[in-house]
Parts: structure tokens; C-alpha cells; sequence
């Protein structure tokens, strides 16, 4: 992940503090370090904080390998998913890789 990048990590210790006490729309790619199609994912997701930002949406990747209490917690089961959280609160979630019209119809559609 690049130094400048407006999408940041988060681990089992910070969830709670970085996604589930903040305001607005808050996007989680569950992610690890094997999986293919979470590749395909990445970029995506980076260009979405890129567009949406500045829109008050926050973009977050956490590694289901290393925080797997939160993956726990949410049921994710299948990587990669994204899962949407407006003010603290799970509200919508993709699964799969699901090319950028999909997930940016979803970022919309919560950020209105």
C-alpha cells in the first residue's frame, strides 16, 4: 500500500475504534495475502477512496489471516467482501470479486 493511500489497515485491536465508533459511510475490503481475486479488489477499492473521499466515505482492508475475530464476528466466510458500515453499523456487504460499477453503485447508494 502506498505511503499516500487514503485506504488504511485495520486489525482486530483497531476495528472498533477505526470503523464501528466513526460517523458517515465506512468501507472494509476482507482481504488476505493468497487469495487472487482479492487482487483484483485492491485497485478498486483504492480508486473508490480516491473518488469518494473527499465525500466523507473512509476505506479500510483488513487480512481475515490476521484479525480473524472480526472476520468471525461479521460471518465472512468467503474473501473477498466488502462490507459497508454507516454510522458504526453494518448496512450492506459484497461478496466476491464484482467488478467497479457494482461496488461503486453500493458506495452511492449509501453515501446519498
Amino acid at each position: 500500500m502506498a505511503e499516500d493511500s487514503k485506504v488504511a489497515d485495520v486489525t482486530d485491536q483497531t476495528f472498533a475504534e477505526d470503523v464501528e465508533s466513526g460517523d458517515g459511510l465506512a468501507i472494509v475490503d476482507f482481504w488476505a495475502v493468497w487469495c487472487q481475486p482479492c487482487k483484483l479488489v485492491a485497485p478498486i477499492v483504492e480508486e473508490l477512496a480516491e473518488q469518494y473521499g473527499d465525500r466523507g466515505l473512509r476505506v479500510r482492508k483488513l487480512d481475515v489471516d490476521s484479525n480473524p475475530r472480526v472476520a468471525s464476528r461479521f460471518a465472512v466466510r468467503s474473501i473477498p467482501s466488502v462490507l459497508f458500515f454507516r454510522d458504526g453499523e453494518l448496512v450492506d456487504r459484497v461478496v466476491g470479486a464484482v467488478p467497479k460499477p457494482q461496488l461503486e453503485e453500493k458506495v452511492l447508494q449509501h453515501l446519498s
